[in-house]
């Protein structure tokens, strides 16, 4: 499974956090969920930290799902 890349962030000086992925917004954050999401920011992989929190991460199942008769198109 790829790691996640593409992801950036921004505070913002009112406190609020935007994540951002390929230029598009993925997530807002304010308040006490902007300090929890920049303390596990700092604390470990950002790219992998983004990913959780905007919920735009692999599962695992992809492949599996891909060869579904219903997704075979």
């Amino acid at each position: 499974m790829p790691r996640p890349h593409g992801f950036t962030y921004e505070e913002r000086a009112d406190g609020t956090v935007v994540i951002t992925h390929g230029s598009r917004a993925a997530g807002t954050l304010r308040g006490a969920r902007a300090e929890q999401f920049l303390a596990e920011a700092a604390g470990g992989d950002p790219q992998l930290v983004m990913a959780r929190w905007t919920g735009n991460y692999k599962h695992g199942n992809e492949r599996t799902a891909r060869a579904h008769p219903r997704n075979r198109g």
